[in-house]
């Protein structure tokens, strides 16, 4: 990874444990986060970005094995999903653990989508716990691609914004696939 990058995952990180918020490139699009086990740094991004509804938030990982660590437990289908997806995929999993409240939806499912930006990787082996995820944009906007594209509004609020230019190979919302304990599953943004 490029020196620039190194230095802006220690600038993410250092606001991300003091609880902070961040705007940081995905594998998608530009996003806001912040560590997803600390409660308070949850509500700050859910007051710069309310969701309206408790569908949840988006967590990231960099390592297949971590899910087992967030999740009760892991339908088949889950991880043939996983294997067949060369595209970044959000898959929600019935019964996450280990965050803080308001990154599940009601029904205690957590969405998780592995990452393979270098950026976030780097990031997410720094921090050893998840990050919350979702689009820098306004709800009606359109989500920015490019840090010039995150809102004002959005960028007044957040504590850090990485600065390095990232391009997605992938430059739009994932997917999203919700699982079922029958072995079932619904597309809920394709």
């Amino acid at each position: 990874m490029m020196e620039q990058h190194s230095q802006e995952v220690e600038h993410a990180l250092h606001a991300l444990r003091a609880g902070g918020t961040i705007c940081y490139p995905t594998d998608t699009v530009w996003g806001i986060g912040c560590d997803a086990t600390q409660a308070e740094a949850v509500v700050k991004v859910l007051k710069i970005k309310p969701t309206g509804t408790r569908v949840g938030l988006i967590v990231l990982l960099h390592d297949i094995n971590q899910i087992l660590d967030y999740v009760k437990e892991v339908p088949d289908i889950g991880w043939d999903l996983l294997e067949a997806s060369g595209d970044p995929v959000t898959i929600i999993y019935p019964g996450g653990l280990k965050v803080a409240p308001g990154v599940l939806a009601n029904d205690g499912s957590i969405a998780i989508r592995l990452v393979k930006d270098p950026f976030c990787v780097a990031l997410l082996r720094k921090l050893r716990k998840p990050l919350v995820s979702t689009s820098a944009n306004l709800p009606g906007a359109k989500p920015p691609s490019y840090a010039e594209q995150i809102s004002p509004e959005i960028a007044a609020n957040v504590d850090y914004i990485v600065k390095i230019d990232s391009v997605s190979s992938f430059p739009k919302p994932s997917p999203i696939i919700k699982l079922l304990l029958n072995g079932e599953f619904r597309i809920i943004r394709k």
